[in-house]
């Protein structure tokens, strides 16, 4: 079904569908979201399927979801679960109910110093990872999506990943759980008498895990089909293995769920066993002359304790030389038939370390490289290659033909069989004319992903692809492998289960299911299927759009570090709806289309930050901001371009006139300005005027006075300085000085010189006309910057030097754009290298000091030495768990507080639960932002390093 056509069907139009089913159940209305944008960003997760959600549940919490599941049950209403929505094979994706189990599911507790570790669903591996690192240890699971794929899924696929293999994986490693049943029965399996609570409330569900148990263990074919195929990596069909390992029907019931893909139940919490971080690591990357080579390698490279053997093949290698910061391994190389195994040994001590990777050096004299290969315990060497693997399956579907889909699976086989089956993929590529196919993958477990590309539509296209899935199937079954190994059965390979298991097990399972879920609610379609056709539904076309977007493969890999994600839409939603628009235009529903645009002008546009911070955590370097700068471009309205332009060339004026103004306001009652504001806003539009607020500081000082010389010492000036008008507009906070103070006090100090040119007070990062789109006021700033700095940095001879980070990078992009190759560096970088070394010792200021990194000071690399000046200042520097962009963007905290209100609000939870002695950031708006959100007075951390270096006296 179409989306328009499945948007047009749901009984949410008709309003009467969603009151019976989720209304009574979901405390506060608003949490049950029901509009076309809504449906349509909740609609596309990283599987190659679409299925549009008729209503979108944002669950409270675990007493929520079991009220929402027992109210679907009565109604036979489906649902589905949604939490990072990463999984590649459709589990995230449903068309009823669909409940977002990552909002309000984040908690993570780690119990008895990092030996275990206690997670809510929405929790990603990496803040889990990032709370256990100071205690050396980590989860067992390492999936390559770490960054966003959360804990709900990694129970409910079973996730493994590069390293975690059968050992370290969930059903390994996880201790308890609380789970929720479809009736609505909550079961906290670590409670001592769960086994009695279990049978009490679901006495048939009891008696049937007890009789399965029997059934299985005393059937002599069924226990050697499961030793068999769960001896290696194994997510195809429901984990029966834990018929043998587990004899209390509660831990049954547990491991039985893990891998389960929402189909049995909804995990609420899971209490892991974390395992210890091995820190001493050497890493190579190898290139053989063909795949073949590379996997014929591999059992002796198991054979000397190799932790790590990563495959990747031709294409991925051609794909991975394309992007920035791609190993040297691949510089130069002209890619035929080549592929790469990442190798990497893992030790607890130096000596370990050094006799694993001396074996490993005899053996890669051995084999047939294409070029000498060593191994290195380099950090960055390390980083390099683990980036290009990580992000390969993003980075690869990334490089698609535009409009086409791209459709990944996993497979295992026995390792000696890994050779023989790779070379048969690449014929059954050839054969059914899938040519930019590409295989990578955890080849130490004969595990590899493959990918196709294609337009999946039209009776070709899918008749293409069902004849390379049977043929695929009987290649890996006649090998002896699984059909799915880490990534979950999910659709496509739902109907094959009983082949991999035969009609026994498969009953098995299919008992299994009507037990938990006897009225069949919980993601149909999913492991469970009968139909053959069923993978062929529901296929997602990827429509092209804006170049700026279309690339993107909707991985999630963006969403956990974008402002507006508990506010509105993600960068990947804001993709995703974008698509939506094209398809319902594709199929005629104009009236679809014109709402999703209507709706989008706030959901997608207003409240996008367009900071950037996706592209941080994009593997395709996509940054959506640009897509929203080029919407609000085509979209300005005239007048305010005008306005804007005519900003830019009396800039100086303006920031004056805005500085006197926030100073006559400071001393006016507040409630006389903001009332004024609202009036503006309402009258012109909320995205045209900001909002005053009480706690915004009075104006700044001129910058004008600074012009000529600054500093100290009688040498030639070694940087040209251009101070913030963020610093000139907005006064500095408290009794403080502002960072240009601070700064200039500082160069005195040290004995440094720099030059402010003339004209500063008109000078400007360009960022402003930037977000809004108001290209003419840009170029004229621009201009007049390029042309100031061309004279006063003698034609680039001397860096250029901003205090406020959004500034640097403002300026760094103006160069870039300009093609002038002037060197621009932050303040605090420069303070760093030129004057830190210069102001001796001094005592740290504060003992305590918590900071606030912002999306700039990441883009530009400015975190180190922002945390090298916080270090000198206080005895102790926290940089909170939940950090992330603050959502301000220059003024767009003023225009939309309620985006910098979302993004603050688990890092200001966290700060004031620090409540550190001092508070810093680097960019004036930023600490605006977060003083706002915590009641804590941020400060540039220049302003606490010259106060801590102020003369006695």
């Amino acid at each position: 079904m179409s989306l328009s056509a499945s948007l047009a069907a749901s009984p949410v139009a008709h309003h009467g569908w969603i009151d019976p089913i989720v209304a009574a159940a979901v405390a506060e209305s608003s949490r049950i979201k029901t509009r076309a944008i809504d449906r349509v960003a909740y609609a596309s997760d990283a599987s190659h399927y679409l299925f549009t959600p008729r209503s979108v549940v944002v669950a409270k919490d675990t007493a929520e979801v079991a009220a929402v599941m027992r109210a679907a049950a009565t109604a036979r209403a489906r649902v589905t679960f949604r939490s990072g929505g990463t999984s590649l094979s459709g589990q995230a994706s449903g068309d009823d109910i669909l409940i977002d189990t990552r909002h309000h599911f984040r908690r993570i507790d780690v119990l008895d110093g990092g030996a275990r570790v206690r997670v809510q669903p929405g929790a990603t591996v990496r803040q889990v990872n990032a709370r256990l690192l100071r205690h050396g240890r980590r989860l067992g699971p390492d999936p390559a999506s770490e960054s966003a794929c959360t804990i709900g899924g990694v129970v409910a696929n079973n996730s493994s990943g590069m390293a975690c293999g059968t050992e370290e994986n969930t059903y390994q490693t996880l201790e308890s759980m609380i789970l929720v049943l479809p009736s609505g029965t909550i079961i906290d399996t670590s409670a001592p008498d769960a086994d009695r609570q279990l049978k009490a409330a679901e006495p048939a569900l009891f008696e049937g895990l007890q009789r399965l148990t029997r059934r299985v263990r005393t059937n002599p074919e069924s226990v050697r089909l499961i030793q068999k195929q769960f001896a290696m990596k194994n997510t195809i069909g429901y984990g029966v293995n834990a018929f043998l390992d587990h004899d209390s029907p509660v831990e049954l019931l547990a491991h039985l769920i893990i891998g389960s893909e929402g189909t049995l139940a909804f995990v609420a919490e899971a209490t892991y066993r974390t395992v210890a971080i091995k820190p001493k690591v050497s890493t190579a990357l190898a290139v053989f002359p063909n795949v073949v080579e590379a996997t014929r390698a591999l059992p002796a490279l198991l054979a000397t304790r190799a932790a790590t053997l990563e495959l990747m093949d031709a294409t991925s290698l051609r794909v991975g030389q394309s992007l920035p910061g791609a190993p040297p391994q691949l510089h130069g190389l002209n890619v035929t038939e080549q592929a790469a195994l990442l190798i990497e040994y893992q030790a607890m001590e130096e000596a370990e370390l050094a006799a694993l990777t001396a074996a490993g050096t005899a053996l890669l004299g051995e084999l047939p490289l294409v070029a000498p290969t060593r191994l290195s315990t380099d950090a960055a060497e390390r980083a390099l290659a683990r980036k290009l693997r990580k992000g390969l399956y993003t980075a690869v579907a990334g490089a698609r033909p535009s409009g086409t889909t791209a459709l990944l699976e996993d497979i295992v086989v026995p390792v000696p069989q890994l050779a023989s089956t790779c070379q048969a993929l690449e014929g059954l590529f050839a054969e059914h004319a899938y040519s930019d196919s590409v295989i990578f993958g955890h080849a130490k477990d004969g595990n590899i992903h493959f990918m196709l590309t294609d337009r999946f539509e039209g009776d070709a296209a899918l008749g293409r692809f069902t004849s390379f899935t049977e043929a695929m199937v009987d290649l890996v079954l006649e090998a002896g492998g699984n059909l799915k190994a880490e990534h979950g059965t999910g659709r496509v390979m739902a109907p094959y289960v009983q082949r991999q298991y035969g009609p026994e097990l498969h009953g098995v399972m299919r008992e299994l299911k009507l037990l938990c879920d006897p009225t069949g609610i919980l993601n149909p379609g999913v492991i469970i299927e009968d139909d053959p056709q069923a993978p062929l539904r529901g296929i997602k076309l990827a429509e092209p759009i804006e170049a700026e977007a279309d690339r993107c493969v909707e991985c999630g890999y963006c969403e956990p570090v974008c402002p507006s994600k508990d506010l509105t839409l993600t960068p990947r939603q804001r993709i995703a709806v974008r698509r939506g628009m094209k398809r319902a235009e594709a199929a005629g529903d104009h009236a679809l289309a014109k709402e999703l645009d209507r709706q989008y002008d706030y959901d997608g546009v207003d409240t996008c930050a367009v900071e950037g911070m996706c592209v941080t955590a994009c593997p395709v370097l996509i940054n959506t901001g640009d897509l929203v700068r080029r919407l609000r471009r085509e979209d300005q309205n005239p007048v305010l371009a005008a306005g804007w332009k005519a900003a830019a060339h009396g800039w100086g004026a303006t920031t004056r006139a805005g500085a006197l103004a926030l100073t006559a306001a400071d001393h006016v009652p507040a409630g006389l300005v903001a009332g004024a504001t609202t009036v503006g806003r309402a009258l012109l539009g909320a995205d045209t005027v900001p909002r005053y607020s009480a706690d915004l500081p009075s104006g700044g000082a001129a910058r004008a006075p600074l012009t000529g010389s600054l500093g100290a010492g009688t040498g030639e000036p070694i940087a040209v300085y251009l101070p913030a008008c963020v610093g000139s507009m907005f006064g500095a906070a408290g009794d403080g000085i502002g960072a240009t103070a601070a700064f200039a006090r500082l160069l005195e100090r040290a004995g440094v010189r720099v030059l402010v040119p003339t004209g500063i007070e008109s000078l400007c990062c360009s960022t402003p006309w930037t977000s809004k789109g108001y290209a003419a006021g840009r170029d004229v700033m621009a201009e007049r910057v390029v042309d100031a700095v061309r004279v006063a940095s003698r034609d680039g001879e001397l860096p250029v030097i901003s205090d406020a980070a959004s500034c640097t990078e403002g300026f760094e992009h103006i160069f870039q754009a300009r093609g002038v190759d002037f060197h621009t560096e932050d303040a605090v970088d420069f303070v760093v290298r030129e004057v830190l070394p210069a102001l001796g010792e001094f005592a740290p200021l504060v003992d305590s000091l918590a900071l606030h990194p912002t999306c700039s000071s990441t883009q530009i690399g400015l975190n180190p030495g922002l945390q090298t000046v916080a270090q000198a200042v206080a005895r102790e520097v926290t940089v909170p768990y939940a950090w992330t962009c603050c959502g301000f963007a220059g003024d767009r905290g003023m225009l939309h507080p309620e985006l910098t209100a979302s993004a603050t609000a688990a890092e200001a939870a966290e700060v004031n639960a620090l409540d550190a002695d001092a508070h810093a950031s680097c960019n004036r708006t930023c600490e605006l932002g977060m003083t706002r959100a915590t009641g804590k007075e941020y400060r540039h951390v220049l302003e606490l390093l010259e106060e801590a270096t102020r003369p006695a006296g």
